[in-house]
């Protein structure tokens, strides 16, 4: 044990130490201090076992600091006002010479929207913090911020730990993104042709089936099932494949990739609420405070740009399918 703690001091009494010297009293110090005569002086024969030595003599009708409380007045007097001003006063904020490095979970369907404009904010308004960019989905998210692996996370989340927070975003909707010169059909896209066509999905479970299948209780015919969804874009160019995914993610892909497009569903399918999930033990934290402002606006930004079909920015969570019930349902997030 570190002898600093294994020493028999209450730090507690030094304070009413302090009291005390200040005024000479000990009914005084009792009154300021909110506490009894008989506490006072219980306390001050503690501090006085523990150090060995008188504190306090008598003086008239009050009381002085011998020698040894005079010297232990003065080494004490400036540590307790500075343990004090740490405990009662924290130094403040400043985004622009915070050096925090955050470690950020990110599903795939936000990281390749968010990332890039949330560096850009970074580097004008905190330029000196750092990011880690890490993978998660709904299965790993959970594990991943109660082992401290990330200190927040931008996913969907089904359970989470006790001790965790979460702030819906906003609920995207599903586009089909094609490649129109080889994937040839008229507009608006009939489910018929829908479901003619051949299609890549994105699977966490490795296997064909998709949100779908699974809620339409309609198959398609899937040529590849990819694990992300970066690699999408450069499947559907140059083939006749289609891909139902999430507008944001369609969007900028189409963005990276000017020769595809993206059109309507020939059917309703609800999205997946987005959240931002964080550890309640740092909720007081003003750097942590502000990396999830940024994100949460950056996210409300978004949606404002491009607002879509049936989607709510900071989604209410109450009567919504719960995501544990869609993950019943779809082997979810195929798509």
């Amino acid at each position: 044990m570190n002898e600093d703690y294994g020493r028999n001091l209450d730090l507690n009494l030094l304070r009413v130490f302090v009291a005390v010297a200040d005024c000479e009293s000990v009914t005084a110090a009792a009154g300021r201090l909110y506490l009894t005569q008989p506490a006072i002086s219980a306390a001050l024969r503690r501090l006085t076992e523990t150090v060995g030595a008188p504190l306090f003599t008598r003086r008239g009708r009050g009381i002085a600091l011998t020698h040894r409380g005079e010297d232990l007045l003065a080494m004490v007097r400036p540590h307790l006002s500075a343990l004090l001003d740490a405990a009662l006063a924290p130094q403040p904020f400043d985004p622009r010479s915070s050096d925090h490095t955050f470690r950020i979970g990110f599903s795939d369907v936000i990281e390749t929207w968010l990332l890039p404009p949330l560096l850009r904010a970074l580097e004008k308004e905190a330029p000196r913090m750092r990011i880690i960019a890490l993978p998660v989905q709904f299965r790993t998210v959970g594990l991943a911020l109660a082992s401290r692996q990330i200190d927040v996370a931008v996913t969907v989340a089904d359970d989470l730990p006790a001790g965790f927070k979460r702030r819906p975003l906003y609920e995207t909707g599903f586009v089909c993104m094609y490649d129109p010169r080889y994937a040839h059909f008229k507009l608006p896209l009939r489910e018929r042709e829908y479901f003619a066509h051949e299609h890549v999905i994105v699977s966490y479970n490795g296997d064909l089936r998709g949100i779908v299948e699974d809620l339409l209780r309609k198959t398609r015919i899937v040529r590849c099932s990819v694990s992300s969804f970066h690699n999408v874009g450069a499947i559907i160019e140059g083939s006749a494949l289609l891909a139902t995914i999430p507008e944001t993610v369609a969007r900028s892909i189409c963005a990276e990739r000017p020769r595809l497009r993206m059109t309507e569903l020939p059917f309703a399918l609800s999205g997946t609420p987005m959240e931002l999930l964080w550890s309640a033990a740092d909720d007081d934290n003003p750097a942590g405070r502000f990396i999830r402002e940024k994100i949460a606006n950056l996210a409300e930004r978004e949606f404002t740009k491009h607002p879509r079909s049936g989607a709510s920015p900071r989604a209410n969570a109450k009567g919504r399918t719960s995501n544990r019930e869609r993950a019943t349902r779809a082997s979810r997030p195929d798509r």
